[in-house]
């Protein structure tokens, strides 16, 4: 009787302790990431512009809570694709990152469709020491000559603004920790925006001014000129001082004319005579 109660017991025991694995089993499954949550990231670190090989993608498991918009889990499907955007080591890859399908790796891969790539020539002060690098944004200044009444008269003016350094040389890396003195600068600019910056370089002084990338606003002035530089502008449109007119003289009054001439006649009335004016 001992003997099978024994016995009982220790199949219960087992019940229980087979349950208990199954559901730890469980939890821990729960717990660990899914094989339908590994992503592609890059396997080192890719400068844009580049075409992606299969060496430098892998996969990793990344939580299901939190898995990147746009991430990609086919990494046989970008092979060949262009980076528009350099990545790190395990960052995750997705379209935004990556140039439409049948791209040519290069600066063509960079320029946003719809507008073009232009070159314009520097040197260490016109490309702000250095500091214009891929990534920035820049405004064109032109410094020429505006005729106005019959003369010519020296100018600066704002001619383009927050305008997009896709290369420096021939260079498209984005390492802002280094300033970089070259001789040319690739900016981003619409058709117009290419004609009016060949304009400007072909009559006047072209100079780059860096921008905060985060400033947004308009930089709208009228140009500089030496009158306005001297302060002689005020000058010549302050209204003349308004002279005073000279007093006039008084009239001089007529005489009046001259009374008529009277004609008296004396008489003599008795002793007493007088004399009546008529």
């Amino acid at each position: 009787m001992k003997n099978r109660r024994a016995l009982w017991m220790m199949a219960l025991a087992i019940v229980f302790g087979l349950a208990a694995v199954a559901l730890a089993s469980r939890w821990l499954l729960r717990q660990t990431p899914a094989a339908g949550n590994r992503i592609v990231v890059a396997a080192a670190d890719i400068s844009l512009g580049q075409r992606l090989a299969p060496e430098m993608m892998k996969t990793l498991d990344w939580p299901a809570d939190s898995l990147p918009r746009g991430a990609l889990r086919d990494p046989v499907k970008l092979v060949g694709r262009v980076l528009k955007s350099s990545v790190l080591r395990d960052e995750p890859l997705s379209d935004a990152k990556l140039a439409p399908a049948g791209t040519v790796g290069g600066l063509s891969a960079l320029i946003t469709e719809g507008n073009r790539a232009m070159t314009v020539r520097v040197n260490d002060v016109v490309g702000v020491a250095g500091f214009a690098l891929p990534g920035n944004f820049v405004d064109i200044l032109v410094n020429t000559q505006s005729a106005r009444d019959g003369s010519e008269n020296a100018i600066s003016k704002i001619v383009l603004e927050r305008i997009l350094v896709l290369a420096v040389a021939q260079e498209v890396g984005r390492d802002e920790t280094k300033p970089r003195v070259v001789n040319a600068v690739t900016l981003e600019v619409t058709p117009g925006q290419a004609e009016n910056l060949d304009l400007a370089r072909s009559v006047g002084t072209l100079s780059l001014v860096l921008r905060n990338q985060v400033d947004p606003r308009p930089g709208v002035t009228d140009g500089a000129t030496k009158a306005t530089l001297l302060g002689l502008a005020a000058a010549v449109s302050a209204p003349a001082p308004a002279v005073a007119p000279a007093p006039v003289a008084p009239r001089p009054r007529l005489a009046s004319a001259a009374a008529p001439a009277r004609h008296c006649v004396g008489v003599i009335a008795g002793l007493q005579r007088k004399q009546e004016c008529l």
